[in-house]
């Protein structure tokens, strides 16, 4: 299996790593620092440099249900390195550095908001959260103010682990309703944001709110009787 360097570290770039396979589902790397696509968070795009200077771009990462492969999709056909090659593996830096403060921002967003998350979308410039929110008006000016408030306070956001146990006993940390994460491993990755929120989630995550930078609400939309969709947006 992939080593994911990114749960450890979402701010590393690049790393050296070797080929594992490539075959014509992607390119999976023995270990990477390539987000695959996963809890509404896409899969990073770079380049796989070989030692011959050759770059394949890559233009989403994955994994495979039924093999847990994490791999790395090129750009259009290309000739695809051998099994055992030596490459780099460079981040399309900005772009995820924008998809881990929106990340972070729609967990603030969550603990703001007292209702069930229905789904949800990071983008890099455009977010959404859907909450389950019957007969609920929602302020948007008022939201907007709150979201930036938070995200001013400079609060540490934080990487640590739970047991199963500890999980079922503390059911209301996990916010999604329709997905709930993975148990089998006996631990469950957490992201705490100081005081403010704490909930399961395996994406990548800026290291203080303050890096977030200003945001404001867009459309709250009515998607059926019971969901309400937020729309955020990044303004720099």
């Amino acid at each position: 299996m992939t080593e994911e360097l990114f749960r450890v570290d979402s701010y590393l770039m690049s790393c050296e790593t070797s080929v594992v396979s490539a075959d014509e589902a992607g390119i999976e790397l023995d270990h990477t620092v390539f987000y695959s696509m996963g809890g509404g968070q896409p899969g990073d795009q770079g380049i796989l440099r070989l030692i011959n200077g050759r770059e394949i771009e890559v233009a989403d990462c994955l994994k495979d249900r039924d093999t847990g492969r994490h791999l790395h999709i090129p750009v259009g056909e290309v000739i695809l390195p051998d099994p055992g090659d030596n490459v780099t593996a460079i981040l399309n830096w900005d772009r995820r550095y924008r998809l881990m403060k929106m990340h972070s921002c729609l967990h603030l967003l969550c603990s703001l908001i007292d209702g069930g998350v229905t789904g949800g979308q990071v983008g890099e410039w455009k977010s959404r959260l859907d909450f389950d929110l019957p007969d609920t008006s929602l302020d948007k000016e008022q939201l907007t103010m709150e979201l930036n408030q938070l995200i001013s306070e400079d609060h540490q956001v934080t990487c640590s682990a739970i047991t199963s146990e500890e999980l079922i006993a503390n059911p209301e940390l996990v916010r999604t309703m329709s997905v709930q994460p993975p148990t089998d491993a006996g631990s469950i990755r957490v992201i705490g944001i100081s005081d403010v929120d704490l909930q399961p989630c395996g994406g990548t995550h800026v290291k203080t709110t303050a890096e977030i930078g200003r945001v404001r609400i867009g459309k709250v939309e009515n998607k059926g009787k019971h969901n309400r969709r937020i729309n955020v947006h990044l303004e720099e």
